[in-house]
């Protein structure tokens, strides 16, 4: 009777599983891919399952991944020191050499190959692919004493998002592959830029039109009073956190990343715990989901 029992369970999670494949079939999801569960073995492996069976019930998943941890590791190991300004990697050009060689080279073709060593057809891409994300140089403004302009902070080869090209996205995902894309981009002489891996994520779900652009953190999700998760919020209610200091630190730009994409055409943005296995899918096709979800306000 056991066994029945949980095969009856087994067949109630399909079932409430069905309207959001059904919902989202033939939908684009991008998803943002770092933090723990690219480090953690069995997360890992885990995350490239839950990718290739939304592309085999007909959902079109592309990520983005990010390799921070990766790239300190090697520059560590070459006697490089890892500056940072506000959260950002100061670049210069042998850096941004060993950047490129770690998240294209190494961290990409990784996440490729576990992704097709369980059944997909994964792909592997950099921004100068196909001049698949044009950028340019990213300036910091630091605000300085009152009623002076911001120091402008060059953070040498560090890049924003220009454009993304989608046909090459769109032709891998009709050709029935996954685009795995690293966070590096071509500025106008051909030259790399390293860009924050969240905001390649949301420029490529803006540019796709996504249904849904999922960010992998190593938290809940964004905490409101008391410590408290949020499961939704709307844009305005985002805004007026971060005017009150509750939205801060390392969540910042997390949810600034996800208003911007949300007002450029992303249905819903969600910020979910990478730690936990099976996120992907907890969030997709679960009645409750996970994390915070964020929409805009009607």
């Amino acid at each position: 009777m056991d066994s029945v029992r949980k095969s009856m369970e087994r067949a109630d999670i399909l079932l409430e599983a069905l309207p959001y494949i059904r919902r989202f079939y033939n939908k684009t999801i991008v998803i943002k891919y770092g933090g723990h569960a690219m480090v953690d073995e069995e997360l890992k492996d885990i995350f490239a399952r839950d990718v290739v069976m939304m592309k085999y019930i007909g959902i079109n998943p592309v990520v983005v991944h990010g390799g921070g941890p990766q790239i300190g590791s090697i520059l560590k190991k070459l006697g490089k020191d890892s500056k940072f300004v506000q959260g950002m990697r100061v670049t210069d050009e042998e850096t941004m050499a060993i950047v490129e060689m770690v998240l294209v080279g190494k961290v990409n073709k990784e996440i490729v190959g576990l992704i097709n060593r369980h059944g997909g057809r994964a792909v592997g891409l950099s921004g100068k692919d196909g001049n698949l994300t044009r950028a340019e140089k990213y300036l910091l403004s630091a605000e300085k004493a009152k009623d002076t302009p911001p120091e402008i902070i060059d953070l040498g080869l560090v890049g924003k998002v220009v454009e993304i090209n989608t046909d090459l996205i769109t032709s891998l995902e009709d050709g029935g592959f996954i685009p795995v894309i690293a966070p590096t981009g071509v500025g106008e002489n051909g030259e790399t830029y390293n860009i924050n891996a969240d905001l390649v994520a949301g420029g490529v779900a803006a540019a796709l039109k996504a249904e849904k652009l999922l960010l992998l953190t190593d938290v809940e999700g964004v905490m409101g009073e008391n410590s408290r998760l949020i499961n939704t919020m709307n844009d305005r209610e985002a805004q007026d956190m971060i005017q009150t200091g509750l939205i801060r630190g390392g969540m910042f730009p997390k949810v600034k990343c996800c208003l911007k994409a949300l007002r450029e055409g992303v249905k819903k943005a969600h910020i979910i715990d990478g730690r936990l296995k099976h996120s992907v899918l907890l969030e997709i096709f679960t009645d409750m989901g996970i994390g915070t979800e964020i929409v805009l306000s009607s």
